[in-house]
């Protein structure tokens, strides 16, 4: 593989019409080729790939979305939850069909992993690749704590609803970068939490910040599907397959049922890619040197022209 120039890669911002408003976007590389889709995790944004894609070839064309509710998209309209792995699926094949794309290439982590898994196989004809970053599919509960869980996650998701702008708590920068690192436990670095939140919120008066996320994604296991839906969707997932899992990742992760769906889905494909990182779940955005490397072997794999 030759060497690459020291060339930083640049984006356009951009806004895909939906019909509650607009899926904001940052198109890296060039704009006359088809895209990978880049999908982020829950409650981040497009911001996520940056330290990666400034690794990547600037001759790559990388569209990441902000998820609905997520980074600078629109939110779902009032009154209606976040169905999230359903709603990313949706929006995916909403993209896919406004700019007429086919045999459509994927990157996702996390939630974004799971919906291009969803949208893999529910168009193996139509997919060329997956790479999935430390997560396979939809997360697995046990039937009975779905069951068990439904009404309060409903409850919760009505106190979100009653919270407009003028109940949500305001921050200084510090302080707000501070709550995010918080937030995720300490597993972001200082510097990924300040990269997502260049567009993980916004300011308000006095030298404040508000979240750009909407608040109702706290709610997050609405309509989750069983682990025999899940091994049925990996049995229609035929096209090229990357899996790069972080050690020791998300630790509540419950791997040894996702080891079972990456062994299903290495059974539907011919090309199948699993390889482990040393790093957190967002390893990609901590410590993206660790990860460019697979993935630019897997794309130069299937074309040449990518050096």
């Amino acid at each position: 593989m030759e060497q690459q120039e020291n060339v930083q890669p640049t984006f356009e911002e951009i806004q895909i019409p939906v019909p509650f408003g607009y899926v904001s976007a940052k198109w890296w590389g060039p704009r006359d080729k088809q895209p990978i889709i880049a999908i982020h995790g829950w409650q981040d944004n497009a911001g996520t790939f940056d330290p990666l894609i400034e690794l990547l070839p600037k001759e790559l064309s990388i569209l990441c979305i902000d998820l609905p509710g997520h980074g600078r998209s629109s939110h779902i309209p009032p009154g209606i939850p976040y169905y999230l792995f359903w709603d990313g699926l949706t929006i995916l094949r909403r993209i896919v069909r406004h700019y007429n794309w086919r045999n459509i290439s994927i990157m996702g982590h996390s939630l974004g992993a799971a919906i291009g898994f969803l949208y893999a196989a529910s168009y193996p004809d139509d997919t060329e690749m997956l790479i999935s970053i430390d997560t396979v599919a939809p997360v697995v509960f046990n039937p009975a704590e779905i069951v068990k869980n439904t009404g309060p996650f409903l409850d919760r998701f009505f106190y979100y609803e009653s919270l407009g702008t003028d109940k949500m708590p305001a921050y200084g920068y510090s302080d707000m970068i501070d709550l995010v690192m918080d937030g995720h436990h300490s597993t972001l670095t200082r510097k990924a939490c300040e990269t997502l939140m260049k567009r993980g919120m916004y300011p308000v008066k006095d030298n404040k910040y508000f979240f750009s996320r909407d608040t109702r994604l706290k709610v997050n296991r609405l309509a989750l599907p069983t682990y025999e839906t899940v091994l049925e969707f990996a049995k229609q997932i035929h096209c090229r397959y990357l899996m790069i899992k972080a050690v020791p990742g998300r630790v509540r992760d419950n791997w040894v049922l996702y080891k079972n769906v990456l062994d299903t889905i290495k059974e539907s494909t011919n090309d199948f890619t699993y390889v482990e990182v040393e790093g957190s779940h967002h390893v990609h955005l901590n410590d993206a040197p660790l990860v460019a490397p697979y993935i630019l072997n897997f794309l130069y794999k299937s074309d040449p022209s990518v050096k």
